[in-house]
């Protein structure tokens, strides 16, 4: 067997960890009716049975047709219809028009699936090479993105839904009856370091998306990182204290997109329908009462409201190295578990230790200050899988962390997320950061 050919070993182990994601999606599905999956309720999601279909099209378009050299597509208009934005392997459908794809239908979907994992499957027991094998990986890897997708849009379209129907009727895991820990600070002096993603192959790390790449060096001052997330309670004050009516907490754009988005709260925050004074909180479990949920982290803000608040508290948003030193060079707290997809909790949960950096995995993706730019060296992969990362390298901001509905195996601590500095709909938060004088 050549070298670049991968050992049967690997290929099964692949296999495992392919027939495991692919579940994983549609047992996301599982509360959800047909029609819940047409829906696209903001210009950021697509109808999760859209979600369904592309990453189905992913595999199918960069490993069975590269690979397999008498694959048979499932649909000869799959091939564009499912396209998201690779410009390269020509023309798709606007993003806007996905909750029109009434036909094909959900079967025909599901059998798409079906057949292409089918073929996966089959392709993996016989000799495979290095390249399909990375292929294979890097969808698994965008799969879980959509995954993450599935619930964040589909937490949208339910409650943009006048009944505000529940994902999941109740909440299982950890009860938000823990008081947050006093905020405190962990000090950290790094001078010229070293950032990025390195193989670890000892625990089994070998992935990363080429944004990730190349490790380099830079310079990061001595800097303080807040032991745990801003939370509910905390936000509150800062609306109580008219923070978005301030102007000189906001960023010029943010003050703009505020006005024209009549920003008020965070998304999901409304006033209670009964009382009209308290808030409530739309989560996957239906509405809670804010009280319920004012030690959880706070979520859903853009960019520009993890900004002004860490402005109003005397504060900074840390860049996304100090973030990434932090996360490599503290040993988390005892007792602590990352709030990830698998936990089941699909919201924030509040921190309940009172030293120690804690949360920087899950519940919340963590806006940071840095621009969304490739590293010194940076090369995507070539081919159309060059559009993945790299032509977005303009007008984004990174996120770091992850979220409550963020697959364990999916982060790292160089995993770099971005959106656009107005996008609410992820579940977005912030952790606070100042300079140390030395």
């Amino acid at each position: 067997m050549s070298s670049s050919t991968a050992t049967h070993s690997a290929a099964t182990t692949l296999l495992a960890r392919y027939r495991a994601v692919r579940k994983a999606t549609t047992q996301l599905c599982a509360p959800l009716s047909p029609e819940d999956l047409m829906v696209q309720s903001c210009p950021e999601a697509s109808p999760v049975k859209w979600h369904l279909a592309h990453t189905t099209w992913f595999f199918e378009t960069f490993v069975l047709r590269e690979h397999v050299g008498a694959y048979k597509p499932f649909h000869p208009d799959f091939h564009w219809l499912f396209n998201s934005y690779y410009n390269s392997l020509g023309d798709m459908p606007e993003k806007k028009l996905r909750a029109s794809f009434s036909r094909p239908s959900l079967d025909v979907i599901l059998a798409y699936r079906a057949y292409v994992d089918a073929a996966i499957d089959r392709f993996l027991q016989q000799p495979v090479v290095s390249g399909a094998i990375q292929r294979i990986t890097l969808g698994l890897h965008h799969e879980q993105q959509h995954q993450e997708l599935i619930a964040t849009d589909i937490k949208h379209a339910l409650f943009t839904n006048p009944l505000h129907p529940a994902y999941m009727d109740t909440a299982t895991g950890k009860k938000n009856d823990v008081i947050a820990p006093p905020l405190d600070w962990s000090r950290f002096s790094p001078g010229l370091t070293e950032v990025g993603f390195t193989p670890s192959p000892a625990a089994n790390d070998v992935f990363a998306f080429d944004n990730e790449t190349p490790r380099h060096s830079v310079y990061i001052a001595p800097f303080a990182l807040a032991n745990r997330l801003v939370t509910c309670a905390e936000y509150l004050a800062f609306i109580d204290q008219n923070g978005y009516t301030r102007p000189e907490l906001w960023l010029s754009e943010g003050w703009t997109a505020l006005h024209s988005e009549n920003w008020q709260a965070p998304l999901y925050w409304q006033r209670d329908s009964e009382t009209k004074s308290g808030w409530c909180i739309y989560t996957l479990h239906g509405f809670q009462p804010l009280e319920d949920l004012s030690e959880t982290p706070v979520c859903h803000l853009s960019f520009f409201e993890a900004d002004a608040y860490a402005r109003w508290a005397g504060y900074r948003l840390p860049t996304e190295f100090e973030w990434e030193y932090a996360a490599t060079h503290s040993v988390p707290a005892a007792g602590t578990e990352a709030n990830l997809l698998e936990s089941g909790n699909l919201h924030p949960t509040p921190a309940s230790h009172a030293s120690g950096l804690q949360q920087l995995y899950g519940d919340v993706w963590e806006w940071t200050q840095s621009g969304y730019t490739g590293y010194p060296g940076y090369k995507p992969l070539p081919g159309a899988l060059g559009e993945y990362n790299g032509k977005f390298m303009s007008s984004q901001v990174v996120l770091r962390g992850g979220s409550c509905v963020t697959p364990a195996t999916h982060i790292r601590p160089t995993y770099r997320n971005f959106f656009t500095p107005g996008t609410r709909w992820q579940f977005s938060g912030l952790r606070l950061a100042k300079d140390v004088i030395r």
